[in-house]
């Protein structure tokens, strides 16, 4: 877990108390966004492909997130629904949302607000993905390591062997067990697919940890 967020030099630090991982970071991309301000070197104006896309009017602020993660990641003994606000952190210190909007919205509408690379802030500034975060897949893949949910159980893009996923690959927390290229002995593991839930379905394989 360590070398994974180590791959970028974001502000994003890591360190292990008991059985915890703990990872902080100010939950701001590493990459350029229209929700910065217009003075702001990291400032881009919208150039995605959604003719539909409109601006919320919120932007970019700097917002502490820490993150118990569990070094030892156990499937839980019942599934437990994700919360709303952050449900897990990106190799670049943003956290991940849920495939909900605000009080259990569908995004249907929500998504139009994304930015070219999947993001948008909430009402606090706080920067988040609630769907692929294209700007790490054009860097690593489609189908890299991007991240960890609150439970410990790593993240990947939607590409595997070479194939899109789809939700229907997928069980109904949204992943599956098989080895990958960090975890040759195999292990329980998420993906972004283009589809609902986008990255989560009924809540966390595992037991989660804690957020603030």
């Amino acid at each position: 877990m360590v070398a994974a967020f180590a791959r970028l030099s974001t502000g994003v630090t890591v360190r292990q108390e008991g059985g915890f991982y703990v990872i902080s970071s100010n939950s701001t991309p590493n990459h350029t966004s229209p929700y910065f301000s217009r003075t702001d070197s990291r400032y881009q104006a919208y150039n995605g492909t959604n003719p539909q896309y409109a601006q919320n009017p919120n932007q970019i602020t700097a917002t502490s997130l820490i993150c118990r993660i569990p070094v030892e990641p156990q499937r839980g003994a019942s599934t437990q629904a994700t919360q709303g606000g952050p449900i897990g952190i990106a190799i670049n210190g943003v956290p991940f949302f849920n495939q909900y909007a605000a009080m259990n919205a569908p995004l249907t509408m929500e998504i139009n607000s994304f930015d070219q690379y999947g993001g948008h802030p909430q009402q606090f500034g706080q920067y988040h993905y609630h769907v692929e975060p294209s700007a790490l897949t054009a860097q690593f893949g489609r189908g890299a390591l991007l991240g960890y949910l609150l439970d410990g159980f790593p993240i990947y893009g939607p590409e595997e062997n070479g194939r899109l996923l789809r939700s229907s690959d997928l069980d109904a927390n949204h992943g599956h067990t098989h080895a990958t290229a960090e975890y040759p002995n195999g292990i329980y593991h998420y993906h972004f697919t283009a589809d609902t839930p986008y990255l989560n379905g009924t809540g966390y394989y595992g037991t989660p940890g804690t957020n603030r």
